[in-house]
């Protein structure tokens, strides 16, 4: 497929906008910590990743997965030990996480606001849809998109649905996002190009192993996109 000029930019939104990984971190060694008086040698993590593995393809992405999960984890990693209030405890946290004010990234406000006056803006994100909803509310950034996909996978399926919905062109489009197995590998499959801006925290799910090439690329700062997406 011949490339052609970008007229159309998808940006994720978790950790490519707003902060989100970091919160879920955050409790995630509360909860750590609360099981470790029971099982002080139990890799809290790596029990969790686990559960969260299996559970995503029944709960999906977001607080109330990852919050069941901890507790499932917990029940599993004291043998039944926990108690009825710690539990109370956990669900008392998700609703902290849910509460949780939403913190643009730096630059993202004034790169987006830039670049609306240039292309097509598709704000696609993945997760529990009132929660998504929510965020993006309070981001205060809908108003700057053409169009908002909340979505329950991102797959070469979700994404070539999504771009003959909206009548984009794949050799004209560019997705960008902190996941590279989420929001570069499946549009780079498809004929797209992708731009990866890591963000300090990767969940373990997210990991993925293809290395950059001609249809894709990474920059350290959202605000470096404008630039990048010219030259194109």
């Amino acid at each position: 497929m011949t490339t052609a000029p970008i007229d159309t930019v998808g940006l994720d939104a978790d950790d490519t906008l707003w902060h989100n990984e970091s919160i879920f971190a955050d409790y995630e060694e509360r909860m750590a910590d609360l099981v470790a008086r029971y099982l002080p040698d139990v890799d809290f993590h790596e029990r969790l990743i686990e559960l969260e593995r299996h559970n995503v393809a029944i709960f999906g992405y977001g607080i109330k997965g990852f919050v069941l999960s901890m507790i499932e984890t917990a029940i599993e990693a004291t043998e039944g030990q926990i108690t009825a209030q710690e539990i109370h405890t956990i669900v008392g946290w998700a609703k902290e996480m849910h509460a949780h004010p939403v913190e643009l990234l730096d630059g993202v406000a004034e790169t987006i606001e830039e670049l609306e006056h240039r292309y097509r803006l598709v704000l696609i994100t993945k997760g529990d849809l009132w929660n998504q909803e929510t965020k993006i509310a309070a981001s205060g950034l809908a108003d700057h998109f053409d169009a908002v996909e909340i979505v329950a996978e991102k797959d070469e399926a979700t994404y070539a649905r999504l771009l003959n919905r909206h009548n984009i062109a794949i050799n004209r489009f560019v997705m960008v996002g902190n996941s590279v197995r989420s929001d570069i590998e499946p549009v780079v499959a498809l004929g797209g190009r992708g731009v990866h801006i890591p963000y300090h925290l990767t969940w373990d799910l997210e990991h993925a192993t293809i290395s950059p090439h001609n249809n894709w690329v990474e920059l350290s700062d959202i605000r470096q996109l404008p630039s990048w997406l010219a030259g194109q």
